[in-house]
């Protein structure tokens, strides 16, 4: 834990708050673990773009946590367009794997909060990103190895805000859900942690804080 500089005070507020009878974490990985929401936010609009479609990226932020076809669909609402929203998807998949996930820079408080406990609490990723995409970013953050189980979009019939991804992974990880804290950055996450019966940590709001 220790550094030449002193611990980042989000680290330490971090560290105080997940205190407690804790067997496993289980951490959001975009805007959680990778500070790459802007990323995620550009390859959006050059998708829109393509199509003719000027979209303001504030609005990515207004459906944070939202799976993406969820987001597709409201951009043909707002926008009056007409997206596949698979389509879409596809295409926004592949210019994020192509020209940004290399690029992703960690939430440093949150992976070195995530390595300070590896082996010592459970750890798991549970993500609404694709599993390719997922497993990508986690091995850019070199943080792929602590990470035993990996829940992504394809693993539960229903994402986030439902229950049933942060189900799964306190299921494959053997431990029952009030044993589990949750690291999010966006609503949905935290009201599934909260439909799962688990304790959660908004990691963004102890980041305002600190700043």
């Amino acid at each position: 834990m220790h550094s030449d500089n002193h611990t980042h005070p989000a680290l330490t507020a971090l560290l105080a708050l997940s205190q407690g009878d804790y067997h496993a974490f289980l951490y959001d990985c975009d805007g959680t673990l990778a500070d790459n929401m802007q990323a995620h936010k550009d390859t959006y609009v050059q998708v829109a773009a393509r199509k003719g479609i000027a979209l303001d990226a504030a609005l990515i932020d207004e459906f944070a946590g939202l799976p993406i076809p969820a987001v597709v669909v409201e951009i043909n609402r707002r926008y009056n367009s007409d997206f596949d929203p698979a389509e879409f998807v596809a295409l926004k998949s592949t210019l994020f794997y192509e020209e940004f996930i290399e690029h992703t820079k960690p939430v440093q408080f949150v992976v070195d909060h995530l390595k300070a406990h590896a082996g010592k609490v459970k750890i798991g990723v549970v993500s609404g990103g694709s599993r390719k995409m997922i497993q990508k970013t986690l091995e850019v953050l070199q943080i792929d190895s602590l990470v035993e189980v990996l829940v992504c979009a394809e693993d539960t019939p229903q994402g986030k805000p439902y229950a049933d991804p942060f189900l799964l992974a306190a299921q494959k990880l053997g431990v029952a859900p009030g044993y589990c804290l949750v690291f999010e950055d966006g609503a949905p996450g935290v009201q599934a942690a909260e439909a799962a019966g688990m304790r959660w940590i908004r990691v963004d709001e102890i980041a305002a804080k600190v700043s």
